[in-house]
């Protein structure tokens, strides 16, 4: 912007001393495809209106083809994976609304209630409240939204935990190079809202999560820590975090030019079917701007014969039975249209569960259009230009 203002002005004062023998070339950077898109879904935007500053639409779309062959059975077939739509309002600076409604898993059914419902106020970068539905953010793994994850889904120890969006109030912000996050979550939601919010038999969890910008640890580009802790009080009408009564977890995020390094470790605690520990570790790789090789090693250990499930979807689907012991391996490429915004994915997956195993092939579109989250790689922040 400065170097176009500059251009003009000594245009104008050459023109004015009679001297336009020799124009003056303005250079303007052409936007990427994905800069053309940042935008998509803004309706409106003007920080100088004291009443509303921003409106956005904002939606996602998620489709894939997925082909399971196990040692005890087989799936296949295509999913309408997410489909969700809504708006988001920020109001007197400091009020943002938020509303984001969903529809069932291959579209049955087409409404089924609110991902995300929910008012917040920023008081200040250090203290911003938020009341209503909204997202547990319990691991890191669980914390990047499915915008921005680079595999098909999430680790299986994750999953495992029941993490999805419940009534809540929770306080986050940011203090000098600490992130952090805390709430009480309710235990119970609902397709139907008035059910949702006005459930108080099913138990409450709590949790808090921070992270840390570490700089250039390890001579990497950027290096961050992400720590998070959950404590459930379910009871058996519970639909959410109803697996462990306590849970940990520590993750490590580096990223130096192309690359990118995801470490994470979590442990469950307190569960009728014992306690287990799971690794999970996502190495990523930009080929070209466009082009990721993505890959993950997963591994889970539990001390009761019975006491991990595999993948709800493709493992379980496939015959996949209860075990003690899991191990998966995840290698695909990722192909960035504009961005996370336009995106498709394939991979591969082998899974093994006490020596009976499956793989799955996969292969998907996935769209979002609204404004974009902040945080450490990859929720939202580019790399070097690439998503």
């Amino acid at each position: 912007m400065m170097k176009t203002t500059l251009a003009l002005v000594l245009a104008a004062s050459a023109a004015i001393a009679g001297n336009t023998s020799a124009p003056i070339k303005v250079e303007t950077k052409e936007k990427t495809l994905s800069e053309q898109f940042d935008n998509f879904g803004l309706l409106y935007k003007d920080k100088n209106n004291s009443v509303l500053q921003e409106l956005w639409v904002l939606g996602r779309y998620h489709l894939h083809y997925h082909d399971t062959d196990g040692t005890l059975g087989n799936d296949s077939g295509w999913e309408h994976r997410r489909a969700r739509f809504g708006f988001q309002a920020t109001l007197f600076e400091n009020l943002t609304i938020h509303a984001q409604a969903v529809s069932g898993a291959d579209f049955d059914p087409v409404y089924n209630g609110f991902t995300e419902l929910w008012a917040s106020w920023k008081f200040s970068d250090a203290v911003k409240l938020t009341i209503g539905q909204q997202k547990h953010r319990f691991t890191h793994d669980r914390n990047v939204s499915s915008r921005y994850i680079n595999y098909m889904e999430r680790s299986m120890f994750t999953n495992m935990f029941g993490l999805d969006y419940t009534p809540a109030v929770t306080l986050s912000g940011k203090v000098g190079k600490t992130e952090y996050y805390t709430g009480i979550f309710s235990n119970y939601t609902d397709h139907n809202m008035s059910r949702a919010f006005g459930d108080f038999n099913s138990g409450w969890s709590y949790i808090a999560a921070a992270s840390y910008d570490l700089g250039g640890l390890f001579g990497a580009e950027s290096a961050s820590i992400y720590a998070s802790y959950i404590h459930s009080e379910a009871d058996a009408e519970a639909t959410n975090m109803n697996r462990f009564r306590d849970g940990v977890s520590a993750a490590l995020i580096l990223t130096d030019g192309p690359a990118a390094l995801v470490t994470e470790v979590t442990g469950g605690f307190g569960s009728d079917r014992g306690s287990a520990v799971g690794i999970n570790i996502q190495p990523s790789y930009f080929l070209t701007d466009n082009l990721q090789l993505v890959g993950r090693y997963q591994l889970a250990l539990s001390d009761d014969e019975k006491g991990l499930t595999g993948q709800r979807r493709y493992e379980r689907a496939a015959g996949a039975q209860p075990g003690n012991q899991y191990q998966a391996g995840y290698l695909g490429l990722n192909y960035y249209i504009a961005g996370h915004r336009a995106k498709l994915m394939t991979g591969v997956e082998y899974a093994d569960m006490d020596g009976e195993s499956e793989v799955t092939a996969f292969a998907g579109v996935r769209i979002f259009f609204g404004p974009d989250s902040k945080g450490a790689f990859p929720t939202g922040k580019t790399l070097k230009g690439r998503w």
